[in-house]
């Protein structure tokens, strides 16, 4: 791993910089104004000035997304409570009594909204659950993981070793086949788990997955991980999700090395050629490299950030992206979720699920600055 704290003493000083605006100025909103407590929910969403925006829905997936974010590294006072609060309606608002599994989400009166079975949010709930479990070792927390476990090689698995994106409320078929996001996230909850505890069904899937995952979605010519499975009419890749990808396997002792690995190395340099200017990561390309979205998200400049400080001996290149998150995203009120093609502010708002990406590449980055 490259030493980058002595290629570049001035490095922790803006890491410790950017961790503190996470810290006062981030994680207070959803302490405070981005928590619904009627519902003991987040808010989807604040405005500019951390105002609530219109209720229309509450996703699993963002409850999960906050329970992880309040069982990870936060000082703050009520934290521990935040996440026991989370993973209690998490319980008590999405999960599916009748059929199992977890809807993914309710209306602004708590009642189911959308009924599907969704394959993103049952990972996050995979993903938070095993974090949450590592710091609580409570019995029910681990039961639910257990759960959540099951119904993914239960309901979700196919025989090519992929896994459905979508399914009806009752497990019904709604032909919605493998998508690579939501894939990519059942990888982390897989990993998520095996960092708490031995587990050889898991340990199994995730060889089995990423097996499949270089089988089906990988661009032969450039190892880029396509959006959807090769062949796909109207297929793309998103530079963002390259660099998380890459994060993931090169930070797996049971994944580095695997011929997955070996294609994202490939695809890591495609896509920062491909896919990054200046300091800016692009939305979306195609498999050619011509670009079909310039616009830049918060979460890929996050998800390159954390993957560059293990890709290069680069100190220099590691703090001039970490300056450019800190100028170009942050602000003294919170964030910004995106920037168009120039560079102008094209979200305001700021959604309760953006912080998880920022907890991820901060603690990414502790571990190697």
């Amino acid at each position: 791993m490259p030493d980058l704290r002595t290629a570049q003493p001035e490095l922790p000083a803006l890491l410790a910089e950017v961790q503190a605006h996470f810290d006062q100025r981030i994680v207070p909103l959803w302490l405070g104004p981005g928590w619904n407590a009627d519902m003991a929910l987040p808010f989807e969403a604040l405005d500019e000035e951390a105002r609530p925006l219109p209720v229309q829905r509450y996703r699993a997936m963002a409850c999960a997304r906050q329970l992880y974010l309040f069982s990870s590294r936060i000082e703050q006072p009520g934290a521990r409570e935040r996440a026991a609060a989370l993973f209690r309606s998490l319980q008590r608002h999405f999960h599916d009594a009748e059929h199992g599994g977890w809807f993914y989400s309710i209306d602004a009166q708590g009642k189911p909204l959308d009924r599907r079975k969704d394959l993103y949010t049952h990972a996050f709930i995979i993903f938070a659950c095993a974090h949450y479990w590592g710091q609580v070792r409570e019995q029910l927390v681990e039961s639910t993981l257990n759960a959540a476990l099951n119904v993914i090689s239960e309901r979700f698995a196919r025989e090519d070793g992929l896994y459905e994106a979508s399914l009806g409320e009752d497990w019904a078929d709604l032909g919605s086949g493998p998508l690579q996001n939501p894939l990519m996230h059942l990888a982390e909850a897989f990993l998520g788990t095996l960092a708490v505890r031995d587990d050889a069904q898991v340990q199994a899937a995730l060889v089995a997955l990423a097996d499949a995952m270089q089988a089906h979605f990988v661009d032969e010519q450039h190892g880029v991980v396509l959006e959807k499975p090769r062949g796909a009419v109207d297929n793309w890749f998103e530079p963002g999700h390259q660099f998380e990808w890459f994060f993931l396997l090169e930070t797996s002792d049971l994944l580095r090395g695997s011929t997955l690995h070996a294609s994202l190395e490939r695809a890591f340099g495609y896509a920062e050629l491909k896919g990054v200017r200046g300091t800016a990561v692009l939305a979306m390309l195609d498999a050619d490299g011509a670009i079909k979205d310039a616009t830049q998200r918060i979460w890929a400049q996050a998800e390159y950030l954390r993957a560059l400080a293990l890709r290069t001996d680069n100190a220099e290149k590691v703090f001039v992206q970490l300056r450019a998150l800190q100028q170009h995203f942050l602000h003294a009120d919170g964030w910004h979720e995106c920037r168009d093609a120039s560079g102008a502010v094209s979200r305001s708002d700021m959604p309760s699920t953006t912080p998880y990406h920022l907890a991820t590449c901060l603690e990414g980055l502790r571990q190697q600055i």
